[in-house]
């Protein structure tokens, strides 16, 4: 199959996602305009009868003082990963990249690799030999996801560092997600453990009503984040931040980005953001405040916003980043323990590849990244 890769315009990449069953969030063209310190450029697969087969978000970060680029395309390109001829649709990415000014280039194949089920994970957490996920049997293997890891070995890319639980700029290596296709409502909701059935009945016995939210409640969105970010010890992202993802992502499709509200006896307990592409809906940022925390406002809100995934026809509910950690000493722990309650699958990708079209400046690049 030989195939030819151009630049393309926003609106044949958009076409193009909007043929699939699902893509990553940060594939879509508007991400870009999310990520303004970065320059951006849509890529285009096209087979020999000039259908265009794969599209990719390239992100530019320009080196200090030298016009030479990293070029990252997070959760992408969208592209066929188990293709056997993996190279031909690589190898003029990397020609266009250098061709480019780049140095280095970062991608994360959206190859999945590992699925550990609820009852796997509950296992792990009390077995005490049991420190890491990985040290647990997986639910579910992909046996083409090695072939894939092999084939980018041998064409010279290397595995990025773990990507851990995906806070920063790295995209999580493992996440949390709840499968919806092909289950009734009251199956999933069956999957729940006790303790979050018990939290949701609590908070409507309580009276916490969720509302979505809009463009203008992003300040009070913003209010909750950051006393979220105080407790949570994390440097929160501006008010200005969300509010250009709301418009640039919602210009592009009006459902692309919603913002969820709990509240009780009107006063706002906690917040999320939810993405959606296709069938794919992430819960993407969580936020709450101090008070309130009896009447399980969060346990209210999660349950909601998979209602609503469901309601939109969403064959996968994604909870996002988690750590591999099942230690319960571990500061991180609480997040697995959270999102398992919601009888999902823990799901490992493939990680995070590099390829050094510079070896010297790759190198430095990684050692000045290392100082950070």
């Amino acid at each position: 199959m030989s195939l030819t890769l151009r630049t393309i315009s926003r609106e044949q990449h958009l076409a193009y996602i909007q043929t699939l069953p699902a893509a990553s969030h940060c594939q879509v063209p508007a991400w870009a305009d999310v990520k303004t310190e970065w320059r951006s450029e849509n890529l285009g697969w096209f087979d020999k009868d000039g259908q265009l087969v794969g599209a990719g978000l390239v992100l530019y970060r320009q080196l200090p003082k030298i016009k030479r680029y990293l070029a990252y395309l997070p959760e992408g390109p969208v592209i066929n990963w188990y293709a056997p001829n993996l190279d031909d649709w690589l190898q003029p990415m990397l020609a266009h990249l250098k061709n480019q000014g780049a140095f280095s280039v970062k991608m994360g194949p959206p190859v999945v690799i590992r699925r550990w089920d609820a009852a796997a994970i509950k296992s792990g957490i009390q077995d005490p030999d049991v420190k890491r996920l990985r040290d647990v049997e997986a639910s579910y293997i992909e046996p083409r996801a090695f072939e894939v890891s092999d084939r980018l070995r041998k064409m010279g890319w290397q595995q990025g560092e773990d990507g851990g639980a995906g806070f920063g700029d790295v995209q999580p290596r493992y996440v949390f997600q709840v499968p919806l296709a092909n289950r009734s409502l009251d199956d999933v909701l069956k999957g729940f453990n006790q303790l979050w059935r018990r939290n949701i009945k609590k908070a409507e016995k309580a009276g916490v009503e969720v509302v979505q939210g809009g463009y203008e409640d992003l300040a009070e969105w913003q209010r909750l984040y950051e006393i979220t970010a105080v407790r949570d010890r994390f440097r929160p992202r501006p008010l200005s931040y969300f509010q250009r993802m709301w418009t640039v992502l919602n210009n592009e499709d009006p459902n692309r980005m919603r913002l969820y509200f709990a509240r009780h006896n009107g006063v706002n307990l906690s917040a999320a953001t939810m993405l959606v592409v296709g069938g794919h809906v992430w819960y993407s940022y969580g936020a709450s405040d101090n008070i309130g925390r009896e009447v399980r406002p969060s346990n209210a809100m999660q349950w909601r916003m998979l209602r609503d995934a469901y309601a939109m026809g969403a064959t996968v509910y994604d909870l996002r980043g988690i750590s591999d950690s099942l230690d319960e000493t571990d500061h991180l722990f609480g997040l697995i323990q959270f999102k398992v309650g919601t009888g999902g699958e823990a799901v490992e990708y493939i990680g995070e590849w590099d390829f050094p079209l510079n070896k010297l400046l790759h190198k430095a690049l990684d050692m000045y990244m290392s100082r950070r």
